[in-house]
């Protein structure tokens, strides 16, 4: 290309267009932003790398040199305390019983054998773009994990560091990651209850934010089950490709074998309208916040009017992050028994794990 005044301009508006890209992405000032892509020949995801693993170095060396700090046993009521290794590969199914004083030790063996029976999940956006206490708020991610000991784990806005000390502490689960560079979504399995079968990343041709659908097939019990979960577009103008995206999870949900049960989870940014502008959930699927009843204390996941760590003027309060189930049509109908909101309790720093709410549901087999 000839070096004259037409070709660098449209240089130059290249360049600014991922600049832009860049802080949308990351939250840096275009300064930084072009100081991170120039240093990486404006390649994108190594510049976006590059600025994760720089950024977080610091936080994360500090973290993993502190000394450990156990949960305490009325964490829930006091606020979490942070946590630096997590082995629970020993341990009994969330929820069980483990009472010294136990009046009938027959119930109590049924109760847990119940407990068994059931699939535990918790879906999460940690908002790893926030870099500002991002150490204590991993670690109580962390002190969430141990309270309630979940068979699967769905992450969104994952990035490198963030990954390295999960995998560091969280030995008892196997980690399936969305993506290498940038940031990404990924899942987590107990390694006691879940078998992993295979697990793939489906592209979104069309995305501008590095979004695509992580996808998981494993054996939990006698259940053939499909774990899928994404973080589709974000933004009200970016709602075609939000729209393109959630046809593709759905299509999957459709083409899936009758034996196999579907579950989803992520950060969907949806807004009602847009679920029936697909055409709705494909048949026999639910939304699990709604088939629960619609519980007002478990719908708003984004809500800025109780979560202070965005430190917004204004108020937003949306239901963006979402659980679909579609049961199998052959073998053991799964059926949603319990939803709740996690991640409502300050950490020691003043602010919570994340700005989202996470979701923590239980699954059963039913008639």
């Amino acid at each position: 290309m000839d070096g004259g005044p037409e070709s660098d301009a449209g240089l130059e508006a290249l360049r600014s267009s991922l600049c832009d890209e860049f802080s949308a992405v990351s939250g840096a000032e275009r300064g930084v932003s072009q100081h991170y892509l120039s240093r990486n020949d404006w390649h994108m995801e190594r510049a976006l790398n590059s600025f994760f693993d720089e950024d977080m170095k610091a936080a994360f060396d500090e973290a993993q040199s502190s000394p450990e700090r156990p949960v305490s046993p009325t964490a829930e009521s006091k606020g979490l305390q942070s946590v630096e290794c997590i082995d629970l590969t020993g341990d009994d199914a969330v929820c069980s019983s483990t009472t010294a004083d136990v009046v009938d030790s027959a119930a109590q063996r049924d109760s847990t054998a119940q407990e068994d029976c059931k699939l535990s999940l918790i879906t999460w956006n940690v908002d790893g773009l926030d870099t500002d206490n991002l150490a204590e708020r991993a670690r109580g991610l962390c002190s969430y994990l141990v309270l309630y000991t979940p068979d699967v784990v769905f992450l969104q806005e994952l990035i490198p560091p963030y990954v390295k000390y999960l995998k560091k502490r969280a030995v008892s689960y196997i980690i399936i990651e969305g993506n290498e560079d940038g940031y990404f979504t990924g899942i987590m399995l107990k390694k006691s209850r879940v078998k992993l079968l295979k697990s793939e990343i489906v592209p979104f041709p069309t995305t501008q934010m590095l979004r695509n659908l992580l996808v998981a097939e494993v054996k939990f019990l006698d259940w053939d089950v499909c774990l899928m979960t994404s973080h589709l577009e974000s933004c009200k103008e970016q709602a075609q490709e939000r729209m393109n995206q959630l046809s593709e999870v759905f299509k999957r949900m459709k083409e899936a074998p009758d034996n196999v049960t579907i579950l989803f989870g992520g950060d969907t940014n949806l807004r009602d309208p847009e679920v029936s502008k697909v055409g709705g959930l494909p048949d026999g699927a639910c939304d699990v916040w709604e088939h629960l009843g619609k519980q007002e204390h478990c719908r708003y996941t984004w809500d800025t009017k109780a979560n202070s760590n965005k430190c917004v003027p204004y108020v937003s309060r949306c239901r963006f992050d979402r659980v679909y189930l579609r049961p199998a049509r052959q073998g053991p109908r799964v059926v949603a028994e319990h939803m709740t909101l996690i991640g409502m309790e300050k950490l020691d720093c003043g602010r919570y794990t994340s700005d989202h709410w996470g979701i923590y549901c239980t699954f059963t087999t039913g008639s």
